[in-house]
């Protein structure tokens, strides 16, 4: 079975840096633990990827909160987490958009060819990981989509529980909830 493990953007700025928030930081000993169950050349992570001119962007009109700049300690992946994908030698997904653009030649080089079961982890669980989880139900509609809802967290607990349901009604399967 070809299973592979998705970490959604588990970076400084949305866990203690410009949108950081309480509660993130613990999921890192978690997350590092299932890159390295997964193991090497099954492990792709995204990081929200942005320049110096995220502000005139739509999303930075709509979210004006400079973060993730492609270089800056923002945009480095968080802790243990950065440990457990480079020994892993986990493959780096950067988007510009809360989901990835599968057509992207760079992003399609990546991805796995077929998957069988694909499980999500990472932040934020109300923005990035939904909109993931809806990208790679479509681009592997036969894949088992998985979210550990202990490795996925929102700074607001309502809408992590909100959409915890909305991704359980389109049949992504939710573990440790």
């Amino acid at each position: 079975m070809e299973r592979y493990l998705f970490v959604i953007d588990y970076q400084n700025d949305f866990v203690d840096g410009a949108l950081g928030f309480p509660g993130a930081e613990r999921l890192d000993g978690p997350i590092a633990q299932k890159i390295r169950a997964y193991g090497k050349g099954h492990v792709l992570f995204t990081r929200d990827t942005h320049y110096d001119d995220y502000l005139s962007t739509r999303e930075g009109q709509n979210l004006p909160i400079v973060h993730c700049v492609q270089g800056s300690h923002g945009w480095q992946v968080y802790g243990e987490t950065a440990k457990a994908l480079a020994e892993v030698e986990a493959k780096a997904i950067d988007k510009q958009a809360f989901g990835m653009d599968v057509t992207d030649p760079a992003t399609a080089a990546v991805l796995p060819e077929q998957a069988d079961q694909i499980e999500l982890v990472g932040l934020v669980s109300n923005i990035c990981v939904v909109s993931n989880a809806v990208v790679l139900q479509s681009r592997y509609p036969q894949a088992t989509i998985l979210v550990d809802a202990a490795c996925t967290a929102s700074a607001d607990p309502q809408l992590q529980e909100k959409v915890l349901d909305v991704m359980a009604s389109f049949q992504v399967k939710l573990l440790n909830r």
